[in-house]
Parts: C-alpha cells; sequence; structure tokens
C-alpha cells in the first residue's frame, strides 16, 4: 500500500479540500476568516510539495472573482457559486449547501472516474458537503471540525448566541460518517469522544503549525520602527477578530485597571487590537471603540484593520505581550505565531491555548475572563523586563516544535490510515 520513493500512500493523488464558509485566500482577521483560512492554506502547500495534488473548493462571495485560481504549483482553488455573492452571513449557508454540493459533484464529473483519492473537509459546513461526495466518489473522508457547537455553547462569552440545534445535529452526522477525524490537540480530540461518541480509534491529534520562515524572533527594534512605536513603549497586542467568543474587551478592561493600579504607565502603555468584526461582533460594530472612550482610553487604545502575515509578524515582533483572552479556542494559531516572535503571551486556560502556551516558560495562562487577573498577569510581565525577555526567548523554543511540515506529515499519516481502512472495507 506504500510508494518505496516517497513514502506515500499509492491511491493518493489527489485530494480535494473542502472549504465552504471562507476562502483560505481571504485576509485573516475580519469576517469569517481567522485561524482555519491559514490553517487550509498552510496544510495544502506543504501537500503539494509532497506531490500530492490539492483541489480547494470554497464558496464564491463575488461576480469579480476567477472561478478557478492557481495560488502555486499543485493548488487549485475553486470559487463554487452557492447562493447570493454578498449579504449571506455563516448562519445563513446552510440553505445554499445543495447549490455548493451540485458544483463540487460536477468538477468530478468532469475528470476522468476515480479523480480523486480523499476529502478533507474542515469546519462542519464543509463536512456536510464531504459526507455526500465521499458516498458519490466511494473515497475515504477526512474531517476536521476547528470548532465545535457542544463545546463551544458550553462556554458561551456574554453577548454570544448559541448554536443552532441544526449544527449540533449537523457535526453529530460528521462524526458518524468520516472515516477518520482530525483534532487540533489531546482536549478537542477527549471533546469529540465525549461529547459526540467519536470511535477514539478514528480521532487522531495533529496539532496546526506556524510559518517560521515568515514569523520570526530577534527583531523587535526594526520592528517597532517599521510600526512608528517608540522603543520604551509597553505594547499589549490583541490580535483576532473582533467578536465576544474572542473576547478583545477583556484587554481594553484590563488596560484600565493597569492605569489604575499605576498611573505612571499613562503615555508609555499602548494596546493595539489588530483585526476587523466578525460574527456576533457585527451586531455591535463600534462595541470596542465605544468601551474604550467610555473608559477614557482612547489615548491608549489604537486599532488597525487585519494585516497581511509579514506586517502581521511585525506587529507580533514589536509587542511587549499578546494577550489572547479567548472563552475557547481549539488551537490558538496567534499564540504560537507571537511566541515564534519571541514574544510572551498572556491567554485564557481553555481548549487548545492550554497546548499552544507553556504555562509559566512561554507565557502565562489565566483562568476565567476577570480582567483584573489579566491586568495582574500583563502588570507582571510588563515590570519585569528579565522575566520578559526569558519567557520571549523560551517561547520560540516551544513555537519551533510547530512547524507546518510535522503537521503535514502527521495529516498524511492520518490518510494513509483512512485510505487503508476504506480499500480494506471496500475490497
Amino acid at each position: 500500500m506504500t510508494d518505496q520513493s516517497n513514502g506515500l500512500p499509492r491511491a493518493l493523488r489527489r485530494v480535494a479540500m473542502l472549504s465552504a464558509h471562507t476562502s483560505p485566500l481571504e485576509q485573516p482577521g475580519g469576517g469569517d476568516a481567522g485561524g482555519m483560512n491559514v490553517y487550509v492554506l498552510e496544510l495544502s502547500r506543504q501537500l503539494a510539495r509532497r506531490g500530492v495534488e490539492v483541489e480547494i473548493f470554497t464558496r464564491a462571495t463575488s461576480r469579480h472573482q476567477p472561478d478557478v485560481v492557481r495560488p502555486e504549483p499543485g493548488i487549485v482553488v475553486h470559487h463554487v457559486t452557492a447562493g447570493p455573492f454578498e449579504g449571506l452571513q455563516k448562519n445563513d449557508l446552510p440553505s445554499q449547501l445543495c447549490s455548493f454540493v451540485r458544483d463540487v459533484l460536477r468538477v468530478e464529473v468532469e475528470r476522468d472516474p476515480g479523480h480523486f483519492d480523499l476529502v478533507h473537509s474542515h469546519y462542519w459546513l464543509s463536512g456536510q458537503v464531504g459526507t455526500v461526495a465521499r458516498e458519490r466518489w466511494d473515497v475515504p473522508l477526512v474531517h476536521t471540525m476547528h470548532t465545535m457547537a457542544k463545546v463551544k455553547n458550553s462556554r458561551l462569552a456574554d453577548g454570544d448566541a448559541a448554536e443552532p440545534i441544526g449544527r449540533v445535529v449537523g457535526e453529530d452526522e460528521i462524526v458518524r460518517l468520516a472515516d477518520r477525524l482530525i483534532a487540533n490537540t489531546d482536549e478537542e480530540r477527549r471533546d469529540l469522544i465525549e461529547m459526540y461518541e467519536a470511535d477514539p480509534a478514528r480521532v487522531s491529534v495533529v496539532h496546526p503549525g506556524v510559518d517560521l520562515d515568515v514569523f520570526r524572533a530577534g527583531r523587535r527594534a526594526e520592528a517597532r520602527a517599521a510600526l512608528g512605536l517608540r522603543p520604551e513603549e509597553h505594547v499589549v497586542l490583541f490580535v483576532g477578530r473582533i467578536q465576544p467568543l474572542k473576547a478583545p474587551d477583556v484587554v481594553i478592561d484590563a488596560a484600565a485597571h493597569l492605569l489604575d493600579n499605576d498611573p505612571s504607565l499613562r503615555g508609555r502603555l499602548s494596546v493595539v487590537v489588530v483585526g476587523g468584526a466578525s460574527g456576533s461582533g457585527l451586531d455591535h460594530p463600534s462595541a470596542l471603540t465605544d468601551l474604550s472612550t467610555r473608559l477614557g482610553l482612547d489615548d491608549v487604545v489604537r486599532f488597525v484593520p487585519p494585516v497581511e502575515q509579514k506586517v502581521l509578524a511585525d506587529w507580533y515582533a514589536a509587542a511587549s505581550v499578546v494577550c489572547v483572552p479567548s472563552y475557547n479556542e481549539s488551537f490558538g494559531l496567534v499564540a504560537l505565531e507571537a511566541q515564534a516572535c519571541g514574544t510572551p503571551v498572556v491567554a485564557a486556560s481553555v481548549g487548545g491555548l492550554r497546548t499552544a502556551v507553556a504555562d509559566g516558560v512561554s507565557g502565562l495562562l489565566v483562568e476565567g475572563h476577570d480582567p483584573a487577573d489579566y491586568a495582574a498577569a500583563l502588570h507582571r510581565l510588563l515590570a519585569d523586563e528579565d522575566l520578559r525577555r526569558s519567557m520571549g526567548d523560551k517561547a520560540v523554543d516551544h513555537a519551533e516544535s510547530f512547524g507546518w511540515d510535522v503537521t503535514a506529515e502527521r495529516t498524511l499519516e492520518v490518510y494513509a490510515a483512512a485510505v487503508a481502512d476504506h480499500d480494506r472495507i471496500s475490497s
């Protein structure tokens, strides 16, 4: 079952990668674009470099998008027309899945029989499409949840809406039908087994990676100069979509606590929020700026729209501390990217952040979401330059074990197991 020349399953030539609700070509940090976009694109790049052709299917969001894009050799992105181009929210997309499925299946019909050897779906909407493609093409389905309704609903942020029952039922179906499930962390694997009754033998842990060529340490002075930041500033950075789940308000409230406890920080403290409104955050797009004004922090808090990876790497490198106070994270790619840049992290002790951050080594994990607790953790790092530098050095070491090459190799092992099982059952 193995090709001795490259160690890949002999049958694995082409993978259909499904990312229905958000395109891997979109700028992360706003709308529905986030860590999953990075995951899909980086994994596809690594697979293509290992000789596996990847065709990514995603919903078209503009009439001006070309039907097909080839971002680099071995990768094809199909923009599938499914519903109106503009105006649809993620919760509206289940009604458009029939159109999406139809066009995904049409692509395979136009090829030689057996064109795809495996389907890898991402997020529950894509998983619904994947279960149909699996049956139609008679190939194994590998699914990565990224986030799960039952987990999210058990840890809702104030002001956030619960995931609908339709998603819960859909995820249960995917867990039942997928040949293999990929969990980002051991905790996510436990959630799949305990909350969704997944077969433990079919759930594999594969950590997401970080681009160690883009996110590099040792260039704080250079990055601060490029961004117009003063050398002596204490820069607390938040990166992510602005929505209750990500809890950017906790960072701003924590800044108010810092200044109340130490007024001398005023003039030296800067809180930078990089990202755009998303999800339920779109219901109140000015909520965060209003909070900053209400707390008298307009001279402290700076809002920056989503930026490309190279500029984002400058922000990470320039920051004194990166704060990730999310109510839940399947992994927490922001924390890992920050550490790769040599910046320690203060993060919520939830989900994948417990894996992404080495508590007390590369950063500090905080129980709960009390802004006073985050202020205390931030102050500990801001007030102690030696501790901050030591944790920053160890953060680099921690991040280096999470390269995308490792993610790709482990994913290929999961693919091989799925193909082997499928062939054994089919024979």
